[in-house]
């Protein structure tokens, strides 16, 4: 039998009612693959360990699916899997108590190994929670970083676009199965296929057809912690999903990273909190970097790469941007240069990328 033969009939199994990660494995264990279990007898189901009411519940379910065409909606979607026995599966997944014997995906599963790290936060988020956002995935993604997220509005999606803009590789967590119907948000669909045509991959441990839901949610925010190093949370109420990943980071012993916010702004309410309770606080992407051991040296070599004007305008306008956002009319007053030319400036240094506009009319440097 080929592997894709036996995927066949593993994909069929995952969509018996009651047949769950644990079941999986106990079929794994006594049957030489999923097509001889699919066929076999209720006594020997028995004999692999499986309860009594979930023999019988596959024994009543099976011959109303049938593996090929649900393998077909698969390929129509263009949707892989992966088991657990396969040695694609994502390594630092299968450390947590009972990972999911089976995941789908889109994309390249391979960069699932790549230093990969969650960045996660709130889907109201503010102006200094974006460019956050922005400063360090940029950053972490230069020094070859994977970011992980949950494809959420807010803050996973900026992670996940920020990651993209700026040449890294990005993995998706969903709460729903991948066939396009059901991926949420609706509208991340086109973030969600940019993520898996670029080098990324979009991931779920839901069946084809599976709707978000409340229920799903958590198991999502699970595997977001379980596929990473650590979970970097950048802007959070006390309410925040986000909290639960960081939560079962923690529960998997991996690091906790938060960025401190305002004391008068309700979305640092539950990033504060973390760090009063032992997250490490973030500065700069060196906190994350180090306390990972993680090298440094690529991202160094791009923080230090020298930055050639092509005239006076550019070198002064850089020199009095930072990582505050300063509207160009300040500009304009503060080095005495016609708006016109300000504007024509700005506009040539965001596409060397220098400097971004992070809206209205307002510049941070980013080099």
């Amino acid at each position: 039998m080929t592997q894709e033969e036996d995927k066949i009939y593993l994909n069929a199994f995952y969509l018996l009612p009651g047949v769950g990660s644990v079941t999986l494995r106990k079929i794994a264990r006594f049957f030489s693959d999923f097509r001889s279990a699919w066929d076999a007898p209720p006594e020997s189901l028995l004999q692999a360990g499986i309860g009594p009411q979930s023999v019988e519940k596959i024994c009543q379910k099976r011959n109303s699916i049938s593996p090929q065409e649900e393998w077909e909606k698969l390929l129509k979607h263009e949707v892989n899997i992966v088991s657990w026995n396969d040695g694609s599966y994502p390594p630092l997944l299968k450390e947590i108590p009972n990972p999911p014997f089976l995941l789908y995906y889109q994309g390249d599963l391979e960069v699932c190994r790549e230093r990969p790290i969650a960045v996660v936060g709130s889907r109201k988020y503010s102006s200094y929670g974006a460019q956050a956002t922005e400063q360090i995935v940029k950053r972490l993604s230069e020094a070859g970083v994977t970011i992980v997220s949950g494809l959420a509005l807010g803050i996973d999606g900026l992670a996940h676009r920020a990651a993209l803009e700026y040449g890294g590789k990005t993995v998706a967590i969903l709460g729903s199965s991948l066939d396009e119907p059901n991926i949420y948000p609706r509208h991340h669909f086109p973030l969600s296929q940019e993520i898996a045509g670029r080098g990324g991959c979009i991931m779920s441990e839901y069946a084809i057809p599976t709707s978000a839901s409340a229920g799903t949610f958590p198991s999502r925010n699970r595997l977001i912690a379980g596929m990473s190093l650590g979970t970097l949370v950048i802007e959070a109420g006390t309410k925040s999903g986000s909290l639960i990943t960081a939560g079962c980071a923690l529960e998997f012993n991996r690091e906790v990273f938060a960025i401190p916010g305002s004391i008068f702004s309700s979305q640092s309410e539950g990033t504060n909190a973390l760090i009063k309770q032992g997250a490490k606080l973030v500065a700069c992407v060196s906190d994350i970097l180090e306390e990972l051991n993680i090298d440094e040296g690529s991202y160094e070599k791009n923080k230090s790469s020298d930055v050639i004007f092509e005239n006076d305008e550019e070198k002064i306008i850089l020199k009095m941007l930072s990582t505050e956002p300063v509207h160009i009319d300040k500009i304009a007053r503060a080095t005495k240069l016609r708006t016109m030319t300000v504007s024509s400036v700005l506009t040539i240094m965001e596409m060397k990328g220098w400097i971004k506009n992070i809206g209205g009319n307002n510049y941070i440097r980013i080099k």
